[in-house]
């Protein structure tokens, strides 16, 4: 939620390094041990968010937690590399999906986005998903410890824009 630094409470703190980071690596203690255990490697993939590349004002807790999964994910490329497992970061920006529109994009937000985007289109799940996909392949079998930044150049543009 955007929540201005000072005025961001312990337990909302809390809650959103809980949903954005604790489940994240977690989850990559579960499919590493399952992975390792396969015995012939595989793909991580994590997910992060341009929001602390941008540095955006009022989102200092959702941010931190965000940079943290870049951090955990080169630090897991080294630990999980030996078991030819690779681990990456899929790190979208903002994705047109019935969440988003329905509870807080508006269409000034929408032209905003586009407005500072290099690529003069919304994201859509697809865009993503197709990240993904490519992440996971045995043609990225030679890509680990990455931030793949899927978000039509916004990260490009400095957070006043």
């Amino acid at each position: 939620s955007a929540t201005p630094f000072f005025d961001i409470a312990e337990d909302e703190f809390d809650r959103i390094v809980r949903v954005n980071l604790k489940g994240v690596f977690f989850g990559c203690q579960v499919f590493g041990r399952h992975l390792i255990e396969a015995g012939h490697g595989g793909s991580i993939i994590n997910m992060g968010s341009v929001a602390w590349m941008r540095g955006r004002p009022n989102l200092t807790a959702y941010a931190t937690a965000k940079a943290a999964i870049s951090g955990m994910t080169r630090v897991l490329a080294r630990e999980l590399g030996e078991r030819n497992i690779r681990v990456n970061a899929l790190v979208p920006s903002a994705t047109a999906t019935e969440r988003q529109r329905g509870s807080w994009t508006t269409p000034a937000d929408e032209q905003r986005y586009l407005d500072q985007q290099c690529l003069k289109f919304r994201l859509s799940v697809d865009d993503v998903a197709r990240a993904a996909l490519f992440l996971a392949s045995d043609d990225a079998r030679a890509i680990t410890g990455q931030n793949l930044i899927v978000d039509g150049g916004l990260a490009q543009v400095s957070a006043s824009a």
